[in-house]
Parts: structure tokens; sequence; C-alpha cells
């Protein structure tokens, strides 16, 4: 065979344009004008397999485009049935506003030439405006579970006419509790509907999950799972938890770069470390669960547009943060949870574009590292970092590093046990003062807590709900007994 003709057959093989799935011209027209000529491999497997309207458990890496392998076909289905009852009959769920917001976006970007209607629900803004699209009538819901329960509970949203159910991103939400969420939501929709789930990682209890939702699925996963891209560049770095600051801010000034994406584990840690990087001269804005919506898409929004150099967010509101050509993510501190890694360094490296992922390692940290290499499979090379940023020889890695004690960032301080009521001090003589009461002093202080008994919540609920600590009630409050 002329080596030219095996080359144009090599050609045809590979290459397979949107058309040929089976999608309609307008659909096809909308992914061409976003710069998108040839489905991704997932797109590829997932797309004929919904079309047919068969489940799906789809599972890839962050930015292998698997918001298009379920928005392209099921944009395709809703236009080729009738609209009825004014009723949705496609539900999204996401973990995180940003994510929901992205996933809409695309489904308006995809929808342009289809007479459809969608919306985005999420906490944190004015819910009057969501119930008035719902009344006006929807044929895609995207939302977050809070959000969107919330609206079911006020009898404004009606779950009764859903054709397909999608979790994106299942494995997030169950890591931030939606588990109970779901299952309420799961018991409003009809039992005869289309589900489609989707997750870049896959634990015990995302497969159970799974198994308890799908019917006879078309499993489609495009590379081994809990694993990362190819082209992404990882490497770890020795240093002490006090000169991870003073190193971060040298190495961004150094290596002169434009655009870093800064992971901490928790909010206060994340506020604290922008307004650091903003003294050192670097421009800095941080981004979590606490931070207003507004106040969120700005800071995201002056990322994008290269206003500021470095965005530090925590796990959760980093979810939906899509920027293809995202060059650096840094873990200032390792995640506790090996899985979480996978979607932190998913930010960079997307669509096929080299990223680098960079994680600052303290001694205490380094039986973190250890765990996320056995879930990667495959070691990432750790070397030792001074404080002005130069990078050293290689570290020997120990065995068996010992796990970290938890701190007061995963725990609360702990507390002196309150001493029996029959006592005064544990001094062993009978308390003059009765049980029930207590005396003016001691009323003004706040007595301590019980070592079983949890602090005010703070999770990092990203959909807006319940996120503010509870106030604690006025009725269990001591008073000063009124002198007589």
């Amino acid at each position: 065979m002329p080596a030219k003709h095996v080359a144009a057959t090599r050609f045809h093989r590979t290459y397979m344009p949107f058309a040929t799935l089976g999608l309609r011209p307008e659909i096809v027209s909308a992914v061409t004008a976003k710069g998108y000529t040839e489905p991704s491999p997932i797109q590829a497997k997932a797309i004929p397999a919904i079309l047919e309207g068969r489940d799906v458990l789809g599972g890839a890496q962050t930015g292998t485009g698997k918001t298009a392998a379920f928005s392209l076909p099921l944009l395709q289905r809703l236009s080729e049935s009738e609209f009825k009852n004014k009723r949705p009959r496609a539900l999204i769920l996401a973990p995180t506003r940003e994510l929901a917001a992205q996933v809409h976006q695309s489904i308006l970007d995809y929808g342009k030439g289809v007479d459809l209607h969608s919306a985005c629900f999420f906490g944190g803004v004015n819910i009057n405006p969501q119930i008035s699209k719902l009344r006006r009538g929807l044929d895609i819901i995207v939302a977050t579970p809070g959000r969107l329960l919330d609206l079911c509970q006020r009898r404004e949203a009606n779950l009764g006419a859903i054709e397909t159910l999608v979790l994106d991103e299942a494995d997030r939400m169950l890591d931030m509790g939606f588990i109970h969420d779901i299952r309420k939501i799961l018991k409003l929709l009809p039992h005869d509907r289309q589900n489609l789930f989707f997750s870049a990682t896959y634990a015990k209890d995302v497969k159970k999950l799974a198994d308890s939702i799908l019917r006879n699925p078309v499993e489609v996963e495009v590379a081994p799972r809990n694993s990362t891209a190819d082209q992404i560049a990882q490497e770890a770095y020795s240093i002490g938890q006090k000169n991870k600051r003073e190193a971060l801010s040298n190495l961004i000034k150094d290596g002169d770069w434009k655009q870093v994406l800064v992971f901490t584990r928790t909010k206060h840690g994340a506020n604290r470390l922008a307004k650091q990087l903003d003294s050192d001269g670097i421009t800095a804005a941080a981004i979590h669960g606490n931070k207003s919506q507004s106040a969120r898409e700005r800071a995201l929004q002056d990322f994008k547009t290269n206003y500021i150099r470095v965005l530090v967010a925590t796990d959760i509101a980093a979810r939906g943060i899509d920027i293809i050509d995202l060059p650096h993510v840094v873990n200032f501190e390792l995640p506790n949870i090996p899985e979480d890694y996978v979607h932190r360094i998913g930010r960079t490296g997307r669509a096929g574009k080299k990223g680098k992922a960079i994680s600052l390692v303290c001694s205490e940290e380094e039986a973190y590292l250890v765990d996320i290499e056995k879930v990667l499979k495959r070691e990432v090379p750790l070397f030792e970092l001074s404080p002005r940023g130069k990078i050293g020889h290689q570290v020997q890695r120990i065995a068996n590093p010992k796990k970290p004690k938890k701190t007061a960032v995963s725990r609360p301080p702990r507390q002196h046990p309150r001493p029996d009521s029959r006592h005064s001090g544990g001094s062993g003589k009978p308390s003059s003062r009765p049980s029930g009461k207590s005396s003016p002093r001691q009323a003004g202080k706040s007595s301590p807590r019980p070592a079983g008994r949890p602090g005010p919540r703070s999770a990092d609920r990203a959909d807006g709900s319940a996120s503010a600590p509870r106030s604690p009630n006025r009725r269990n409050r001591s008073r000063p007994s009124r002198p007589r």
C-alpha cells in the first residue's frame, strides 16, 4: 500500500467529527463555534449511549470534557420530545455554586440552536428570581442540592416530570455531606427515568450510591480511576510549615508565575495567605464558602483576566474553576483525603494543555503524601526547598512515616473536663452551691465545652446553605441570680 494512502487511512481511523455521533446539525454548529471539532474519548463513548436512553456511569479526570459528554445528548433528547405542563424534564445536580454556574453556561452555549429553557439555582442569593423562573416553566434545572430542596419544600419546584437525572462530581457531593439531601431528592423523582452518574474518583461510598441509582449502566471510563492527567508535571517540596509562605512568594517571583491557583485546608488559612501574599507585592484574593456570591464571582473573574496573579481557594470553592491555560497549581497544605489531591491538580492540564502541580510538604504531612502516591499508583518526587525558594537535592523518603497528630485545624482545642457537680474543683469536698444554679461571677464567663460535644458548624457548604455557625440557644444560658 502506498505511504500516502496509509497516512490517509490512519487519519480517517482517528478523526471522528461530532456529526458522526448522531447529534443534530444545530448542536454540532454550536459546538464548532466554541472551537471543538473532534470529541474527546469520554464524549465519543458516552454520547451514543445517552442518545439511546441508557444509564451511564462515567469516570474521567477533570478537564476531559465530561460536561459536554452529558449536556450535548441531553439537549438533543429534550428537543425531540414535547414540553408539557411547564415542569422541568431534566435535573443536573452539582456540589458547588461555581460548578453549577459553569455547567449551566455550557447548556446555554451548546443549546443556542434549540428551543429549550434552563436555569441555575444555588444558595447565597435571593430566591425570589429563581421562583419566578420556575413559574414561567423550564426544561432543564441545574442546581445545588441544598437550594433545590429549599425550592421543593416551598412547593415551587415540581420534580414529578424529570426524565433525566445527572449527578456531576458525585464524589464531592458525598464528601460535602449531601448524601441525605440527594436521597430526599431521589424520593421526589419518578422511578422511570434515565440516570447519568459522573465522578472523577471512586471511593466505596461513591460506588454504593451509584449501584443504588443506576440500572444496567454503560460504564464509560477513559482513564484509570483516581488518576491524574499525564500532561501534569507533579513535584513536592520539603519545607517547614512556618517557612511555606516565604518560599511560595519567592517561587512565584523568581519563576515569574503569572497565574497560580493555591489550595489551603481552611477558610481562615485562605484569607490569611491571600493577605500575606498581597503584602509581599503579589496580587492575590481568597475564595471560599464564607464569601458572598458576588465576592466569589469578582475574585474568579479577576483571576481569569489576570488582574490578580494568585487565587487562594479551599477544596470545595475551587470546584467549577475552569481555566484551560492555567499553568500552576500549588498545594500550600496537602489534603488529608487523597482523592482531593486528584481534584486539586485537575484544575491545570485541562483540555490537553500542559500544567504543573507543586506541593509544599512539611514533615507532619509526609504521611499524607504517601497515601496520595498509593492512590495515584506513582511516586511524586520530593525535593528540599529553602525559604528563599531555592530547590535542593531530592529527599530520601522514609518507608513508613507516622501519621500527623490531629491539630486545631481538624478538631477543636482540648478542653479541661467539667468537675463533678457533687464536688468543687475536684478537692473531694461537697459543694455548698446547688448544682442547678450558677453564681454571678460564673455567669459572666463561658463554661468550657465538653470534649464530646461538637462545636459550631463550620462546614464549607459551597451551595450557600448552613455555612454560618449556629447561634447559642438563649434558653440554655445561665443567668446570674438577682441580689436580694
